[in-house]
């Protein structure tokens, strides 16, 4: 069985066990409804509607039998009234196969760096806004204009990594109103729950936690170390005013990088960093390394100057690897809420609120569409427009447009597993240069 296919199977296998409150005979199984929500977003259709008419005609019909194995196609109504009553945490199990997978065929190796850590991207988005529709879990916020804003939002995690443009997302979770909770849910809440509901099944893998300014807090950070890893948060200023009080009466060590490129221009990493500065004011307070980047180009122009935080110890023969590694936060943004959001799978159209009082609205896709309808989309880059490669890593196009390797599966949002190219492309970062052997082709990791 190949790993497409794998993957669907152990989809169906896991829908087939959705609760289900029909009695006597039923014509469509939950595993045809979740396979036939699946098709739709597999497909890139932005209407539950137009894709049923396409299918009455006759068009991808052979599709949702022979590759989804769908014996009865159910409409779209069935399909929401029967997946709003699944909880989102019913797929965690697709989730975990598609790691265990890409792990199995050795695909996590692109992923490594730091001495073979993985880097676990975290961050935010909204998937759904309203000033009329609402339900028990939307978030809501009052706009200057005195109107009310009703939403829901997630926090992503996902595997990336510096050279190349491919990011493998992990279980999500919901930023949504919690029992029994008075004040409204944030990003930090849910990265709380996440690290404390993940992080140890994760711990295996050495993960390097990735973050913005809002995640470089003591208890985020505690709970990351909690888990055994560690994290590479971004500071600022105005964020962390007792830290950089430290820093204006700190000794720095530096190292410079000056890189030519066969184009002719040239570009100078300076690196600056410090240790044991404290994260917060207070005798409690987490003692972290500081790092900062700034790249100049040929004229001596600034062109890119960010600081981080990190747990990792800091030296100049790694310097240059850190500052890459807590670069590559942003391809959560870019090469998966991006990707599913203006790429065809459409994470920001709503295909239905939803009912159920314990979920958020059957959503876009990115894989698909809610948390209520599961899907599952095959990665190639999407509309073969690739995301936007980083600054110094410029990988090669896929060796095919053919079907993918494989699919991922993601509940109600961002998630897939990556297709690799037949042969990947030479690590960049600057001071540093590696050559990567192939991986595999279109038939496979």
């Amino acid at each position: 069985m190949g790993i497409l296919e794998s993957l669907l199977a152990g989809l169906r296998t896991v829908s087939g066990s959705f609760p289900d409150a029909r009695r006597g005979a039923i014509d469509y199984p939950m595993a045809d409804v979740t396979m036939a929500a699946f098709s739709m977003f597999f497909m890139q259709s932005e209407s539950f509607l137009g894709y049923q008419k396409r299918l009455e005609r006759g068009q991808n019909d052979s599709n949702c039998r022979t590759l989804f194995g769908i014996a009865k196609i159910p409409t779209d109504n069935h399909i929401r009234t029967l997946l709003d009553r699944v909880a989102p945490d019913s797929l965690r199990p697709c989730f975990d196969q598609a790691l265990e997978t890409l792990a199995e065929q050795d695909g996590l190796r692109d992923f490594q760096r730091l001495g073979g850590r993985l880097l676990v991207a975290l961050d935010g988005t909204e998937y759904f806004v309203s000033q009329k529709i609402c339900c028990p879990r939307c978030l809501k916020r009052e706009r200057s204009s005195g109107k009310t804003e009703y939403y829901h939002a997630l926090l992503g995690a996902t595997l990336v990594a510096p050279g190349h443009n491919r990011v493998l997302p992990l279980v999500p979770e919901f930023i949504a109103a919690q029992d029994g909770q008075v004040k409204q849910d944030c990003e930090r809440n849910a990265a709380k729950r996440w690290l404390k509901d993940h992080g140890p099944h994760l711990a295996r893998l050495r993960p390097i936690y990735l973050g913005d300014a809002l995640f470089a807090c003591q208890p985020l950070a505690e709970a990351v170390r909690a888990t055994g890893a560690d994290f590479l948060f971004v500071s600022k200023p105005e964020s962390h005013k007792t830290l950089y009080e430290y820093l204006r009466g700190a000794e720095f060590q530096q190292h410079t990088v000056a890189e030519r490129r066969p184009e002719g221009h040239s570009q100078t990493y300076g690196y600056r960093w410090t240790e044991t500065m404290p994260l917060r004011d207070g005798k409690d307070a987490l003692a972290v390394q500081w790092l900062e980047i700034t790249i100049t180009n040929s004229v001596g122009k600034t062109t890119y100057r960010n600081a981080f935080v990190t747990s990792l110890g800091i030296t100049a023969d790694n310097v240059a690897e850190l500052a890459a590694c807590a670069r590559a936060r942003w391809k959560v943004e870019n090469e998966s809420f991006n990707v599913l959001k203006n790429n065809g799978y459409n994470l920001a159209h709503n295909f239905g609120h939803g009912n159920s009082i314990w979920r958020p609205p059957l959503p876009r896709s990115i894989c698909w569409p809610s948390p209520s309808t599961p899907s599952w989309t095959a990665w190639k880059p999407a509309g073969n427009r690739p995301a936007k490669p980083s600054a110094r890593a410029k990988p090669s196009s896929p060796t095919s447009t053919a079907s993918p390797a494989t699919a991922c599966f993601q509940t109600g949002r961002s998630y897939f597993l990556p297709w690799f190219p037949a042969k990947l492309p030479p690590l960049r970062i600057a001071g540093l240069t590696s050559s990567r052997s192939p991986v595999g082709t279109a038939a496979g990791f």
